[in-house]
């Protein structure tokens, strides 16, 4: 579907650019605690979704993991993941949280750039930050989803399959839309 969607946009079916970022949830009960843990930035006692979207928003490789594991250690593994299965891929632009030695990584074993997009230190308040909005306009859909408004899965597959779940309904919702006339 996402092939269908890129081509439909006059995009090539392969993306060539994505961006990767995380979203803390918190965890209902059922988690246990081998899968949960507590993020202290965002204090928030749950999971942490991994995810990597192309420049339309639409979903690459997701991973669930512990909320205390870090934005760095998680993205080794996804983006492993993700370079594994779209070969066309060069380029992922991420936050201030993926710094360090994950950018020589990327270059050097998987031959991804790794470019980081940071606010100024002369911002105040909410702005929007080139290519960051892609991913984070993802995050909203998936807060939209019900279920996926706080984390129900005993599993982190089931959690990972919820969110491809989610990202499916969108892009048959895309597909399902009249094209607009063009003039």
């Amino acid at each position: 579907m996402r092939a269908r969607i890129r081509e439909r946009e006059g995009r090539d079916a392969e993306p060539t650019a994505g961006v990767i970022d995380s979203q803390s949830v918190k965890a209902d009960a059922v988690v246990g605690a081998d899968s949960r843990g507590y993020d202290g930035g965002k204090q928030i006692n749950g999971r942490k979704r991994h995810v990597v979207v192309d420049t339309l928003g639409l979903l690459l490789g997701v991973m669930v993991t512990a909320a205390d594991t870090g934005d760095r250690a998680a993205a080794r593994v996804l983006l492993r993941q993700v370079a594994d299965a779209h070969h066309r891929l060069a380029l992922v632009w991420a936050d201030g949280g993926y710094t360090g030695s994950l950018v020589e990584y990327c270059l050097t074993a998987l031959a991804l750039v790794l470019a980081i997009v940071k606010r100024s230190d002369d911002m105040r308040g909410f702005v929007v930050l080139p290519r960051r909005w892609i991913v984070e306009r993802l995050f909203a859909h998936l807060m939209r989803t019900r279920r996926l408004a706080r984390d129900y899965e005993r599993r982190t597959t089931s959690a990972e399959a919820m969110v491809y779940w989610s990202m499916t309904l969108l892009m048959t919702r895309r597909l399902a839309r009249p094209r607009p006339a063009r003039a």
